[in-house]
């Protein structure tokens, strides 16, 4: 497996593999590395480790020295120049009355190509807007269509819950996000309470479906669903005296009295405490134990 470390050249962007080769690089190292757009510099934030070979894009291009004065004082240039084609290009546009909004602009180290980003509702024909500015700015330019929540991404804001956004803090990728994950957290399905700065759903909503689907989410436990439940046999969870993982109760014909006086009582049940108000009875609209397991023995009784 090929020896790589992790590197990122956007705060919350995608991380990259690279050949470390023979340089001892920590998290947190800047380094300058090369890239299908040239010379760039980028952070650390994976240390080296083995990876699988489905995981590296191949070939896999070796990280050049870690970044040294001058590398960072021409960053700081490029960042300037950058700004700068981006009001020379967003003029271009509006003389052109393209229908698109540039977002950024960055150099790549060598100011050998600049990437500049927009957004379009539909497709652009801008191959004579990348002539004339490729002339203008005397660089190789580069202009990439983004959607919406990568533009929120990249320039970045403050949510409804007064945070900086997710996207621009810690979001790597972007996940689907439905409104039926609203429904189930019986949230507002207002589109104003529970959409972005982006126009699109929460992100944050994903974070919490799967809590609002098993209710013993924070304990660890699954809600068995009544699908899992077998008709002929059910099992309960280890009791408090111990005993085995898990325990066939009605593998053949019982009488209900002989599980009624085998059944402990309420308050010796794992989790609850005898009174129905217990975190296990109250964490969901019926008993987390459906009622055939109630008649046999491995729960509470259904409310």
């Amino acid at each position: 497996m090929p020896f790589v470390v992790g590197i990122r050249f956007r705060p919350a962007g995608k991380i990259y593999y690279f050949d470390p080769g023979e340089l001892e690089l920590p998290v947190g190292t800047r380094v300058v590395v090369e890239t299908v757009r040239g010379t760039e510099i980028g952070m650390v934030v994976v240390p080296g480790r083995e990876v699988p070979e489905e995981q590296v894009t191949q070939p896999l291009k070796k990280v050049i020295r870690v970044v040294t004065p001058d590398d960072l004082e021409k960053q700081k240039e490029n960042r300037e120049k950058a700004q700068e084609a981006l009001a020379v290009a967003r003029q271009k546009v509006q003389d052109r009355g393209l229908d698109m909004k540039l977002v950024d602009a960055e150099y790549t180290l060598d100011r050998s190509r600049v990437v500049i980003y927009f957004t379009a509702d539909g497709r652009v024909d801008f191959r004579e807007l990348v002539r004339d500015l490729a002339s203008t700015l005397r660089s190789r330019v580069e202009l990439r269509q983004i959607g919406v929540r990568d533009e929120a991404k990249i320039l970045g804001g403050i949510g409804p819950c007064g945070r900086q956004l997710c996207c621009a803090s810690f979001l790597s990728e972007f996940y689907p996000v439905s409104i039926r994950m609203a429904k189930e957290q019986n949230l507002s399905l207002n589109p104003a309470k529970i959409s972005g700065v982006c126009g699109r759903l929460l992100c944050c909503l994903r974070f919490e479906s799967e809590l609002a689907r098993t209710p013993d989410a924070l304990t660890g436990e699954r809600e068995e669903s009544e699908e899992s439940l077998d008709e002929e046999q059910v099992a309960f969870e280890e009791g408090p005296e111990g005993g085995t993982g898990q325990e066939d109760v009605s593998s053949g014909p019982v009488e209900k009295e002989s599980a009624q006086a085998e059944r402990p009582p309420r308050a010796e049940l794992p989790g609850c405490d005898g009174t129905g108000d217990c975190l296990r009875c109250t964490s969901s609209d019926s008993c987390p134990k459906d009622s055939r397991e109630s008649e046999t023995g491995g729960g509470c009784e259904p409310r």
